[in-house]
Parts: C-alpha cells; structure tokens; sequence
C-alpha cells in the first residue's frame, strides 16, 4: 500500500508526503531522519493520510495537494 500524508508540525504549519509505509515514516520524521523540512518542526502529527495502490497514485496527490492552500489542506484535514 501506498499513501499520500499530510503531518501537522510543532509550529502548526503543514507538510505534504507519501511512502509505502506510514507509521515508519511517521516515527522517522519525528526523529529527525524524515525530511529537512520537519526536522526542526519536530514533534508532529498524523493529521490526514490516503491509501493509494501504486507509487505513481501517490506521488500524484502528493503533488496535488501541495499545489492546495493551507486553507484548503485545511478543509481536506478536517473533512
């Protein structure tokens, strides 16, 4: 499985990912192994994740979501 995730960070900005395993990745951000962006944003939180069945799915909402404004990875968070 493949997921696209979006991680509240300390300062409460947020930032877009995706991997093929998420509670890894997770606890590699939150150790400062993640991404140079959290790294001293650190801790954070799982605030939103899709399940997707390719890499490519992925990648692509990835890239969709990042294009969003926080207001509006906001409303996809909260639903």
């Amino acid at each position: 499985m493949n997921y696209t995730y979006i991680l509240r960070c300390s300062d409460n900005t947020l930032y877009c990912g995706w991997t093929n395993q998420l509670e890894k990745r997770l606890e590699a951000h939150n150790q400062g192994k993640g991404a140079k962006y959290t790294k001293g944003r650190r801790p954070v939180e799982l605030a939103y994740y899709e399940e997707f069945s390719t890499k490519h799915e992925a990648m692509s909402r990835e890239w969709n979501i990042k294009r969003l404004s926080k207001e509006d990875k906001l409303k996809l968070i909260n639903g």
